[in-house]
């Protein structure tokens, strides 16, 4: 008797040099997760947006604190409001965590650690907090994560501040924590490392973690 085909284990790592749009970039991850059966690869994509806010599955209007012209896009991802922009490193994880046999907290620690991972690289010292999820250096937060899982696969992501301006997070309680202070890699060590740089970090950490047994990397 012949066995069954396992499904495929591959990761395609699309890396974008130009900044997407965040609404076509949600309809298009939405489209993929309804779209794909038990074969598809999985994919992650790493990107900068234009400024935006986007707002949690569950987000509360009150944490929007100043009315600006950055515009507002509700998502279905947890968590809060938060703000995206240019100089910020945005990881979208296409994940199918049956297969990958992994809950969603085992999604959670590999988004962290991968931040962790990161910013060890540049020998700065980051923690995360059971209670708020995230990256923190010294009290301030660098790294921001959120998902939606439907039908066990994963889309929505993490944000990494690389050198991007902390306007936009001012105009609201990021991820619904008042008075949270932001803090990027450019205020921590000098130079400051590209979004292709990190980019390529992020394509390492998950080559070393050898949770895929083939990796494609992209350019567009």
């Amino acid at each position: 008797m012949m066995q069954a085909e396992q499904p495929s284990s591959s990761l395609c790592i699309k890396t974008f040099a130009t900044p997407q749009d965040y609404a076509a970039t949600f309809a298009a991850m939405k489209s993929l997760t309804e779209q794909r059966d038990d074969n598809t690869p999985d994919e992650l994509w790493l990107l900068q947006h234009p400024s935006v806010l986007t707002q949690g599955q569950a987000g509360k209007p009150e944490h929007i604190l100043i009315n600006t012209d950055i515009p507002i896009v509700q998502t279905d991802r947890g968590g809060q409001v938060t703000w995206h922009g240019e100089g910020q490193l945005v990881g979208y994880f296409l994940f199918d965590l049956n297969r990958l046999k992994w809950h969603v907290r085992d999604l959670v620690n590999f988004t962290e650690n991968m931040m962790l991972w990161i910013l060890k690289h540049y020998h700065i010292e980051a923690y995360t907090k059971a209670d708020a999820p995230g990256v923190y250096v010294e009290g301030r937060k660098i790294g921001s994560l959120g998902f939606k899982i439907r039908r066990g696969r994963s889309y929505h992501g993490l944000s990494l501040n690389i050198d991007c301006s902390l306007d936009g997070f001012q105009t609201i309680n990021p991820c619904g924590y008042a008075g949270l202070e932001m803090v990027r890699l450019c205020d921590l060590i000098t130079p400051c490392p590209t979004f292709s740089e990190i980019a390529a970090l992020c394509q390492q950490f998950i080559m070393e973690q050898q949770i895929f047994s083939q990796i494609d990397a992209q350019a567009h």
